[in-house]
């Protein structure tokens, strides 16, 4: 148990800093996101990982990986804001009509 904690509290070290700058670089996620809920989201996700492939990942890519998280989470709500004629307009933009 004590093994699975060091492991959790190791990719929170690693993660919280990088998603402390991307939220502060970045209005959007400020917005539409709550930081330490995508603290967790992230910590599950990655806590997927043997601590190993964990360090194996260069700060550049897990850098890179959590940005591109955060941005899908930050836009996959943005429909949910749009009136019905606005969501027809997306639609028929979409389809090319």
């Amino acid at each position: 148990m004590q093994e699975v904690s060091n492991q959790k509290d190791a990719l929170v070290a690693r993660i919280l800093p990088i998603v402390e700058k991307l939220f502060r670089d970045n209005n959007v996620y400020q917005l539409k996101l709550e930081k330490q809920e995508m603290i967790e989201m992230l910590v599950d996700m990655f806590g997927q990982f043997s601590p190993k492939e964990i360090r194996a990942i260069t700060e550049h890519e897990i850098t890179r990986r959590i940005r591109k998280i955060l941005t899908l989470e930050a836009v996959s709500g943005t429909l949910n804001d749009l009136t019905p004629e606005q969501i027809a307009i997306f639609d028929a933009a979409v389809e090319g009509r």
